[in-house]
């Protein structure tokens, strides 16, 4: 199938060759317009010469012969512009029927690739993804759910208990005394020493105690 849309090979061969012939041509032309215009120049010199030597008649000869080549070089430059135009015209067409292939083959390819994926398929593929997304939805929802004692909770009543015990924390913390704020630091007048607090005694089971360490340090 492809190879014949890439195809007409036979035209693209004869086009080329086409092509080829006219480059040819063309060379071909532009060596005789060189040799002509040598050739006028050679009758413009051969035309002097006679006019130096006063043979007019020999000088009017060669120019004749001049006007002759150039018209022959005339007539080549025309023949080598219409060369020109038919090989751009076959360029041209070259290029067209190259595109157009192209496209055509992008086209062949595009239609292989749909008759590959179905719009009938597509539709069944992305029915088979949403049912098994759905699957997967209720079985994660099954799992979620709870089972057992905890299915027999009551959430209203698990609320109620929840803000009751908000309650009494709230509660607790409004009967709940003041911090003792600190005692102000007694003002000494200079030259005083504050009154040291006399020591405490020791109670009996103090002295007991010390006693019986040093008893057993002896």
């Amino acid at each position: 199938m492809f190879g014949k849309l890439f195809g007409k090979p036979k035209e693209q061969t004869s086009t080329l060759a086409t092509l080829d012939k006219l480059n040819e041509t063309l060379e071909m032309l532009e060596k005789k317009e060189k040799v002509l215009l040598k050739k006028v120049a050679a009758e413009v010199e051969k035309a002097k010469e006679f006019t130096r030597a006063k043979n007019k008649r020999a000088a009017i000869q060669c120019l004749k012969r001049k006007r002759l080549y150039e018209q022959q070089v005339e007539q080549l430059g025309n023949f080598q512009l219409r060369i020109h135009d038919q090989m751009i015209m076959l360029e041209g067409a070259k290029a067209t029927t190259e595109t157009v292939d192209a496209l055509r083959t992008g086209a062949a390819a595009m239609k292989a690739m749909q008759k590959a994926t179905n719009i009938d398929d597509v539709d069944k593929t992305m029915d088979e993804i949403n049912e098994q997304t759905e699957n997967m939805k209720q079985i994660q929802e099954a799992l979620a759910t709870p089972i057992g004692a905890a299915a027999d909770f009551d959430e209203d009543e698990l609320e109620a208990e929840l803000e009751e015990l908000e309650g009494a924390e709230l509660e607790e913390q409004l009967l709940q005394p003041a911090a003792t704020a600190p005692a102000a630091p007694v003002h000494v007048p200079a030259g005083r020493v504050p009154a040291r607090s006399a020591p405490q005694k020791n109670t009996a089971e103090e002295d007991e105690l010390a006693a019986l360490q040093a008893e057993m340090a002896m």
